[in-house]
């Protein structure tokens, strides 16, 4: 089995590995090419996306700066997925976002962890990733950090500040460090948008 099979498959593995560090230098440069773009290149941002990216649908966008082990070579976005300025990834291994999903500023989600005994965390650093799903219509407030191997569920919020370390069903609204389910989108939210301020449905654009 070769280091790469390793760095997909959860098995522990040196990420300072030459031939491993050779390939993610090459995305890296990628990284710093999109992260120096001016404003007005969208054009450019977004076909670098689509040759960043392990896949990226319509309309779907990055605010540099961005941030990512790999130059962002194992996200998966689906469409209309924005990610507010300085989205930290650590894509290891692969990352999938659905459809119409929200990221704040300064969220940082990671594939990566390692070993807690000692040994094996010392001169080498042994490595091992789990991949992240985070399902459409998501939306995932402003400092937020989602660990190795989480799930989370379509429709979901997940309020700012939160620390995500398990999986998080669909139709919820969840915070906390730990990350907990609070409440289920419910009825109040066809209503209220904003504490005691209603929906004017009449002006919604649908």
């Amino acid at each position: 089995m070769d280091i790469f099979e390793k760095q997909h498959n959860g098995m522990l593995y040196v990420p300072t590995d030459e031939t491993i560090v050779r390939e993610q230098a090459k995305y890296l440069e990628f990284l710093y090419d999109y992260n120096h773009t001016r404003p007005s290149q969208q054009e450019e941002r977004t076909a670098m996306l689509q040759e960043m990216l392990a896949e990226i649908g319509e309309n779907s966008y990055i605010e540099p700066p961005f941030r990512a082990n790999w130059g962002g070579h194992f996200l998966h976005f689906g469409k209309n997925v924005y990610a507010n300025f300085n989205l930290t990834i650590v894509d290891d291994t692969h990352i999938y976002v659905g459809d119409n999903t929200m990221f704040g500023p300064n969220v940082m989600i990671t594939t990566a962890g390692h070993p807690i005994l000692p040994e094996l965390r010392g001169e080498e650093a042994y490595q091992f990733n789990m991949p992240v799903t985070i399902g459409q219509n998501c939306w995932i407030g402003a400092n937020v950090s989602i660990m190795p191997g989480v799930t989370i569920g379509d429709h979901t919020v997940i309020g700012a500040g939160s620390v995500v370390t398990q999986d998080i069903p669909a139709d919820v609204v969840a915070m906390g460090v730990p990350c907990r389910v609070i409440r289920q989108i419910n009825e109040h939210d066809k209503e209220y948008y904003y504490k005691d301020r209603k929906i004017d449905w009449d002006s919604i654009d649908r």
